[in-house]
């Protein structure tokens, strides 16, 4: 009895040491098709492309995002995110006039045409960079805000650099063909979100259609050479760009609902397939995700106490939306944020310094951190104002 059990147990490890291998390589052959299983291709004609959440940074589609391209006029990204950045600060004004160079007149490719010593307004000049893709605009921005253009290329290289683009190298401000003048889709993508902080640009990159020099003998009309802000729900930007060695490319955005993206193409074979497959991208988008909002532009997320500041404690208020990129269908019950500011700060405090972070949690995981910054000036109180505070406290005290 005992040889005869030995005997069906041994059998028995026999048959099950066969089988496992298979079992194994069956589980193995499944799990390898799963990873070799082709993912949707949005943008099966671009030698490169990303889809961004633009309020969290979050990436939904890439394609070769980190190759090294030439931009063409999608550089003028970077050249408006500077021109808004020096609105925002007060060093520029939209009324402002901008007097057209020598140089700034001679650029070739697409242009509005600006005479030598002919003057329009930043907000003029803005329409015919933003609209009509004027390299001769982009080049009397640059000379207005840095003096030269070469200058101004070095002020969008340390932007750039700030913005953590490491596939980046400007070496124009319009995106004229030029030896080392790369970037990728993925930075793109991160100076586009940049740029749509500034909430007011899509005046310009969303417009259709409207007119230069208007009421005088030469009008001239523009028409914006990205389509989709026609065409596509929701659109309203940002630039297209092409020249021989680029190829047709597109750094677009829509919003719906709370829900705003960016899409880049690069490298796309004709106008027609690189809005098709931008529209792809945007449709699978609103499709799949939604957006939670945290905060609106302008709500105030907290206070900071400030050391010796002319003002004692500084509201921080939302630049920008803040939200969370979720998936349709996904619960939002467990969502939570917590304002992270640092200890002890001191005046002086200039306009975007670090200031801390918005953290943003489903449960106990951390799903979005939000550099907050602050959104004023605040300069060292004098010694007066100082000792008035001082003894206004102790009074109190007592």
């Amino acid at each position: 009895m005992f040889k005869r059990g030995l005997t069906r147990f041994i059998c028995a490890m026999l048959a099950l040491a066969l089988v496992m291998p298979a079992a194994a390589y069956a589980e193995e052959k499944t799990e390898k098709a799963q990873e070799q299983a082709p993912q949707v291709d949005l943008a099966p004609n671009a030698v490169s492309a990303v889809l961004m959440d633009a309020d969290t940074g979050t990436v939904m589609y890439e394609k070769n995002k980190n190759q090294k391209l030439p931009p063409a006029s999608i550089t003028k990204i970077m050249t408006m995110v500077l021109i808004m950045e020096a609105m925002a600060q007060g060093k520029l004004k939209s009324d402002e006039k901008v007097r057209t160079s020598e140089y700034a007149a001679s650029m070739g490719g697409s242009q509005i045409f600006l005479e030598p010593g002919e003057e329009m307004t930043v907000d003029e000049m803005l329409k015919g960079i933003a609209m009509a893709s004027g390299n001769d605009a982009s080049v009397a921005m640059a000379e207005k805000i840095a003096g030269t253009e070469e200058a101004f290329v070095s002020m969008m290289n340390a932007r750039a650099k700030e913005l953590g683009m490491k596939d980046t190298h400007f070496v124009n401000v319009n995106g004229l063909p030029a030896d080392n003048h790369y970037t990728s889709a993925h930075d793109i993508a991160i100076m586009s979100r940049e740029l749509l902080k500034h909430q007011e640009i899509t005046k310009y990159t969303g417009q259709y259609q409207d007119y230069l020099r208007k009421d005088t003998e030469k009008p001239f009309w523009l028409v914006n050479t990205n389509k989709l802000v026609r065409f596509y729900t929701g659109a309203d930007g940002l630039k297209t760009g092409y020249t021989s060695e680029a190829k047709f490319c597109l750094s677009a955005t829509a919003k719906r609902d709370n829900l705003r993206v960016i899409a880049v193409v690069l490298g796309e074979p004709n106008t027609k397939t690189r809005n098709a497959e931008v529209t792809k991208m945007f449709d699978y988008a609103f499709s799949q995700y939604t957006s939670l909002p945290i905060f609106k532009a302008g709500d105030v997320i907290g206070t900071i106490r400030v050391e010796k500041g002319e003002v004692p404690q500084l509201d921080i208020t939302a630049t920008h939306p803040y939200s969370v990129l979720m998936r349709r269908g996904d619960a939002d019950d467990d969502i939570r944020h917590e304002l992270q500011l640092k200890p002890n700060l001191k005046a002086p405090i200039a306009v975007g310094q670090p200031l801390g972070k918005l953290v943003v949690y489903k449960g106990d995981r951390i799903v979005s951190e939000f550099p907050i910054e602050s959104p004023v000036e605040v300069k060292k109180a004098g010694w007066w104002k100082l000792f008035k505070r001082t003894t206004m406290h102790l009074f109190m005290a007592d």
